[in-house]
């Protein structure tokens, strides 16, 4: 079992910056690429951006490019979020997931944190 704890979410306004943080325990081994995934409130959760165990690929959604900036440092298990120029549809509850390999499709990660609320006001 992995287990996955987001922090950082809050409550902003527009053009505010955010870094959430996706912190891993337990058998890391079994992950590997780490996703971000929003989910607003009664719509599907949606794909962010991922990275790859090596931090050498990464990959946005087209909604966030130029924006928001995924890294990680695997010495402290954690994956960060960093999210600058938001705005109000930016609002959501934001969830880190792992996997092998990278994907962007929620249903093909193994491993869930319970979520972080960001909210960005107008």
């Amino acid at each position: 079992q992995v287990q996955l704890v987001e922090s950082g979410g809050g409550l902003v306004q527009a053009g505010d910056s955010l870094r959430l943080s996706c912190a891993a325990s337990g058998r890391t081994s079994s992950s590997g690429a780490m996703g971000w995934f929003g989910q607003a409130p009664g719509k599907e959760r949606e794909f962010v951006a991922v990275i790859s165990w090596s931090g050498g690929y990464t990959y946005y959604a087209d909604s966030v490019k130029g924006r928001f900036t995924i890294s990680r440092d695997n010495a402290k298990n954690t994956v960060y979020l960093q999210m600058n120029s938001l705005k109000p549809e930016d609002t959501a509850v934001y969830y880190c997931a792992t996997r092998r390999a990278p994907s962007v499709l929620a249903s093909d990660y193994d491993y869930w944190g319970q979520g972080t609320q960001v909210t960005v006001s107008s």
